[in-house]
């Protein structure tokens, strides 16, 4: 039977409203998805003000503002705060992207509003559980695999073929794509998702990699690729501009291709 309701302690409500800071004039209201398992309670939103005046510009600065100055106990990831490392990925404003590069000026309205990337299990605040993520990453083998014995030096490639792979090894595993995605929603424990079948066509289309038969009988299932109905989210939510829609189209085709 189709439940219904949401289970319990689930639904999000309304949090704490803490302090403007004192004698601060230019404010950016933060709305900031919390939970702690530890405390046994619903989700709630806190809102915090950001002094514009003591902070960076970015979303991620004001973040840092709030755990710093305001309250300790906010839990984020972050680690290069250049768009590298993928570690502030989270959904501002309705769309997943990092922290780190998008600026509070570019959100309207001047109110922030951060929740963690969507569908994913939560650690705590705005901290997902990537686990799966990483998981099916690896099981691409996401590496260079060759028979042939290994050259003094180094494996040699054109100048051609490294341009082939421009626009797919920027991918810094952030998962807003693949967060952004329905049919990973629903079907995350066997589609692969957009993130990771980019990774995947990388090592495809590499001159020097000698598995590509391997690696298509690995992609070959009803789900592991072909969940991918071409909704397109993905192409719009990747901080980095990469296009995960097309590269799962070329996989599509690679294997039409071997068979013909």
């Amino acid at each position: 039977m189709v439940q219904l309701t949401l289970p319990r302690n689930s639904q999000v409500t309304e949090g704490k409203v803490w302090d403007k800071p004192d004698g601060a004039t230019n404010l950016t209201e933060y709305r900031i998805y919390r939970w702690n398992p530890d405390e046994g309670r619903n989700p709630h939103v806190d809102t915090y003000y950001v002094d514009r005046d003591d902070c960076g510009p970015m979303v991620l600065d004001g973040l840092i503002y709030i755990k710093n100055k305001i309250d300790p106990t906010l839990t984020f990831r972050r680690s290069c705060r250049e768009g590298i490392c993928g570690s502030c990925a989270m959904n501002i404003d309705g769309t997943n992207t990092l922290a780190c590069t998008k600026g509070m000026d570019e959100v309207a309205g001047n109110v922030v509003k951060i929740y963690p990337l969507p569908h994913m299990p939560v650690v705590k605040d705005l901290v997902p559980d990537l686990t799966r993520f990483y998981a099916q990453h690896r099981s691409i083998e996401p590496w260079l695999k060759t028979t042939t014995p290994a050259p003094e030096k180094e494996w040699l490639q054109s100048h051609e073929d490294r341009v082939k792979l421009d626009g797919l090894y920027e991918c810094i595993l952030c998962a807003c794509c693949s967060t952004s995605c329905p049919s990973y929603w629903w079907n995350g424990d066997r589609y692969l998702g957009p993130a990771i079948l980019l990774q995947a066509y990388r090592w495809l289309i590499d001159s020097r990699d000698e598995a590509t038969g391997e690696r298509l009988d690995n992609l070959e299932d009803p789900f592991r690729l072909y969940r991918c109905h071409t909704i397109m989210n993905c192409s719009q939510a990747c901080p980095k501009g990469l296009n995960p829609a097309k590269a799962i189209a070329e996989i599509k085709k690679m294997m039409v291709e071997r068979r013909v």
